[in-house]
Formats: C-alpha cells, sequence, structure tokens
C-alpha cells in the first residue's frame, strides 16, 4: 500500500504531498485539480511499463504539464500584499512525481534536453533521475537504487555498484534493470505498479463495446473498455466470490438476477432478470445506468485484486438510488486492495467517509495552484525531494 504520493511542477500542483489509506476519496470544485492528480497517477503507472514520454507528449508535451506560475509563490503573493510575479529561475525546470510504500519509496524527475541539431527529437522530455529508497521518508542513506541520467548504481554490501552506464534518457530504469539478482528492488516494483488500474468512464452508448456479446475466454480482470464484461462476470462465478455478486446485484437491484447464458459459438451473453419481466434483458437492452453498474461490479470483484484501483467519477450516469450500494461495494474492495475514488457525487463520499480506514482529500485552488483544503504543517506528510542534477 501506497503511504504518500507526491507532486511537483506538474499543471496545478506546483508542490503537492498528499496521505494516503486503503481508501482514498478526492472530492473538489471543478477545476481544484482532481483531474490533474488522476493524471500524475495515471504517469507514474506508465513508468513501470516504460512509455512515460508517449504518455506525456498524448497530453501536449512535457513544456505544456509544466506549472504555468512563478517558481515560488510567496507567502507576501499569497497573502495579497504583493502581485503575483516571476523573476529569474534558481533551478532547472523539473517535473517530479514519487511515493512512499510500506517497504520501498520512488521518484522520477523529467525535464526538457539541450538542444541537439542531430536529432529531430528536441522536444522529448529526458528521464534526469530515478530513484528506490527503503522504507517510507527519502534520506540518502535509504538509497538503493540511484538513476543519474544515463548511468544507474545499486547498493550493495561493498557500496555502490554501477549497473548501468549507457541508459536511453528515454527508457525508464524499470525497462532496463529489472534484474532479480543485481537489483530486486527494481523488479518488486515494477510488477507492483504494472498491476495498478484504472477505470475511467466506462463506455454505455448505444454502440458500447460492453453492450456486444464476444467469445467469451476466462477474465479475471476487466478490460479497462469494458468489452469482456460478460466474461469477467461469468468468471467472478467460477472462482471468485460467487455469493459477494449475488449480493452486490441484490443489493442495487432487488429482486434481480443475473445469468451468463454461453452460445453454441463460444461467444457469452448477459442476461439480467428483472421481477415482473417475462424475458431477461441482454445487454444491449439495459440502461446506460444498470451496465455502468454491472461493469463496476465486475471491476471491483476482480478475482485478482490488484495492489491498487483507480476510479474515476464512477457515480456517472448512476441514479442517486444506486450510490449506497455502490459504496458498500467499494468498501469490500478495499479490503483486498488500495483503492481510490475520484468523485463529485455528495452522498457517494459520505457513505464512503464513514468508513474508518476513508482517507478523504479535498481539493482546492489558490492563485492557480491545487491545495489541500484545511492541511496545515502537521498534517502535511513528511517529503524531501532530492537536489536536482
Amino acid at each position: 500500500m501506497l503511504d504518500t504520493m507526491a507532486i511537483s511542477n506538474y499543471r496545478s500542483a506546483l508542490d503537492l504531498a498528499l496521505p494516503l489509506g486503503p481508501l482514498n476519496v478526492i472530492t473538489g470544485a471543478n477545476g481544484s485539480g482532481k483531474s490533474n492528480l488522476y493524471r500524475s497517477l495515471r504517469l507514474l503507472a506508465a513508468t513501470a511499463r516504460d512509455d512515460v514520454i508517449a504518455a506525456l507528449a498524448s497530453e501536449g508535451g512535457l513544456e505544456s504539464t509544466f506549472w504555468a506560475g512563478p517558481e515560488t509563490l510567496t507567502t507576501a503573493m499569497r497573502r495579497g500584499l504583493v502581485p503575483v510575479q516571476g523573476g529569474p529561475r534558481q533551478n532547472s525546470r523539473r517535473l517530479r512525481l514519487g511515493f512512499t510504500g510500506e517497504d520501498f519509496g520512488y521518484l522520477i524527475e523529467l525535464g526538457l534536453p539541450k538542444p541537439d541539431s542531430t536529432t529531430a527529437f528536441n522536444l522529448d522530455p529526458e528521464i534526469k533521475r530515478e530513484i528506490i529508497w527503503a522504507g517510507g521518508e527519502f534520506r540518502p542513506a535509504s538509497v538503493l537504487v540511484d538513476r543519474r541520467g544515463p548511468m544507474v548504481k545499486v547498493r550493495s554490501d561493498s557500496g555502490w555498484k554501477l549497473i548501468a552506464a549507457h541508459l536511453n534518457n528515454f527508457d525508464s530504469l524499470f525497462s532496463q534493470v529489472a534484474d532479480a539478482n543485481s537489483a530486486p528492488e527494481v523488479l518488486t516494483l515494477r510488477e507492483r505498479i504494472r498491476g495498478w488500474r484504472f477505470y475511467d468512464h466506462f463506455r454505455t452508448d448505444r454502440d458500447a463495446p460492453a453492450r456486444q456479446v464476444q467469445i467469451g475466454t476466462r477474465t479475471p480482470v476487466l478490460n479497462h473498455d469494458g468489452h469482456d464484461l460478460a466474461a469477467a462476470l461469468q468468471t467472478i462465478r467460477e472462482i471468485g466470490d460467487s455469493h459477494a455478486l449475488d449480493v452486490a446485484i441484490e443489493d442495487a437491484f432487488p429482486g434481480a438476477r443475473l445469468e451468463i447464458a454461453p452460445l453454441p459459438d463460444g461467444r457469452l451473453k448477459l442476461e439480467f432478470h428483472q421481477h415482473g419481466l417475462l424475458r431477461p434483458l441482454t445487454a444491449a437492452e439495459l440502461s446506460d445506468g444498470t451496465l455502468r453498474y454491472l461493469l463496476l461490479i465486475a471491476a471491483l470483484l476482480t478475482p485478482r485484486p490488484p495492489t491498487m484501483m483507480v476510479l474515476n467519477e464512477p457515480e456517472n450516469s448512476l441514479h442517486p438510488d444506486l450510490l449506497p450500494a455502490l459504496a458498500r461495494l467499494i468498501e469490500k474492495a478495499c479490503e483486498h486492495s488500495q483503492l481510490w475514488v475520484v468523485s463529485h457525487a455528495n452522498e457517494l463520499v459520505e457513505a464512503l467517509k464513514a468508513h474508518p480506514h476513508c482517507q478523504h482529500t479535498e481539493l482546492t485552488k489558490e492563485l492557480g495552484e491545487t491545495r489541500v483544503l484545511g492541511q496545515g504543517i502537521l498534517d502535511t506528510p513528511r517529503w524531501h525531494w532530492p537536489e536536482a542534477g
């Protein structure tokens, strides 16, 4: 489980550190920075897939993701005593992301390259620094793996050992030095981060993948587009918690039951039985809200729980009457995975806040900067960035 997440110089997050728990609920007004927090989590996940450069390119490039305000917002600026203005930069611009967990911490720094006439990719970001350390708080003495530019060294019994000297500036150490013998920490973290799952706005329109009848194979993990919904639900029936599936259906739709019917050609058809109807409804006939709820059930009751699952506005298209049942479903899922829920729905938020392990974070924006509402010095997790190289 992650204990802390930190973001620096990314869009509206000039310097943000969040305490985390088993269940994390992120709220805030429109424009407060919820989407930027969600995107930063996806960028961290992209590092383990060696896809962070492409992920930044899809956001418009590194230059467009940098904090657009002054390098430092002084106390006088925050109090309105002086105008917000910039000045000569004191440090190189870096986008920095990091987290601490129960056993390891990780951070990555990205910056712009020096102009080079020999390449057409002068706007591609460079990975300047990556560090893995032991324990919660970053300290030089706790560093296990240190990547500076093209060089990666690991701590050994006899001191530091160089294990890579010519790493490409666009390759993460996760893709190049994840060796079980020389750097087991890299391999451990890589596999852990690759297991993070993100579910963001399932499609429920007429042509949505979840409405189509598909060939069925065992599916312990629902795809992000939901095309394998029937297979995922049947997999829960066969190798997961079938009782929990029935309870979730009854909780949300009293008197209803769900069946998955195999067709002769190997496809699986979803059949949703409701009280008063003479025949079951197929996925193509379900309302948007009912279909979305079934997708959330398949995602949250996965027989293969990830270390972390992120739901972005799961309440979309759901009737308010379904939100208490959704809260109970999320609470059950956080018994096996660390959950993040980004939400606008007050009823869902209030229900989740009652959970004993809920960490509620309300974001606000001040002078364009995303901040945690009510977070003081004593509430802010201890976090130190290394000096920029």
